[in-house]
C-alpha cells in the first residue's frame, strides 16, 4: 500500500528531527528520553537507589535513562502494551495498563513496597480527531494518578504526560489538590505543534 502524503511528511520531519539524530549518535532507543533528562535537570525527581514505575515504556529509553538511578540498590518496573527489549534489572511487563490483569501484575511486583517515583509517557493511538483522542489521553492520565496514589511514598513523585484539552483542568486540580507541588513543563524535545506537556507533581498531601 502507497503511504499518505501526511505519512510521508512525518517520515521526512522524524528522520530529520535534531533529537531522533542525536539519539542515534548517544545509543539511546528513542528521542522520547531527551524529554525526561530535560525534566530530570529541571526537577530533580530521580535520585541513587529507588524504587521506579516507568508507564508506556516501550521502546524503553526512559526506562533504559532512569535504571542508572536504579542501578545502586533501587527497583524498576517497565510497563507497555508493546515489546521492550531487556534492559538490564528492569521487571518489564507486556501488557495493556487499562485492563485489571496488569494492573494486578504491577501491584504484585510492588508487594507493598512504597514506590518513589511514578513516570508515564502513555498516550493513546492517535485517531486525528480530537473528540476521540482527548478523553482517550485523560483515561490513560486518571489511571496513572490512581496507580501513583496507591503506591507513592509520602515523599514520593509523579511526572505524567498529558495533552492539553477537554478534562486538563480537572485533571490538574485532582493533582493539586494530592500533591503539595504541581509543576507543569513543555521539553524542548517535545514538537512545538504537539499539545504534550509534563506534569511534575512532589510529595503527597
Amino acid at each position: 500500500m502507497a503511504r499518505s502524503k501526511s505519512s510521508h511528511r512525518w517520515l521526512k520531519e522524524h528522520h530529520s528531527d535534531p533529537y531522533v539524530q542525536q539519539a542515534k549518535r548517544d545509543g539511546y532507543r528513542s528521542r522520547a528520553v531527551y524529554k525526561l533528562i530535560e525534566l530530570q535537570e529541571k526537577d530533580h525527581f530521580l535520585k541513587p537507589g529507588q524504587f521506579v514505575i516507568d508507564l508506556g515504556a516501550a521502546p524503553g529509553g526512559w526506562s533504559e535513562y532512569a535504571s542508572q538511578f536504579c542501578a545502586a540498590g533501587g527497583r524498576l518496573i517497565a510497563v507497555d502494551l508493546l515489546p521492550i527489549d531487556p534492559i538490564g534489572d528492569v521487571d518489564i511487563i507486556q501488557g495493556d495498563f487499562t485492563e485489571q490483569p496488569v494492573l494486578e501484575q504491577i501491584l504484585a511486583l510492588v508487594d507493598n513496597q512504597p514506590v518513589d517515583l511514578v513516570l508515564s509517557d502513555m498516550a493513546p493511538n492517535i485517531s486525528g480527531i480530537e473528540t476521540v483522542d482527548q478523553p482517550k489521553s485523560m483515561y490513560l492520565v486518571e489511571l496513572a494518578y490512581d496507580l501513583a496514589l496507591k503506591v507513592l511514598d509520602r515523599n514520593g513523585s509523579f511526572v505524567v504526560k498529558m495533552f492539553q484539552g477537554q478534562g486538563f483542568d480537572e485533571m490538574v486540580r485532582a493533582f493539586r489538590g494530592s500533591f503539595k507541588v504541581v509543576k507543569f513543563r513543555k521539553p524542548k524535545a517535545s514538537r512545538p505543534r504537539s499539545r504534550e506537556v509534563y506534569a511534575v507533581c512532589h510529595r503527597l498531601k
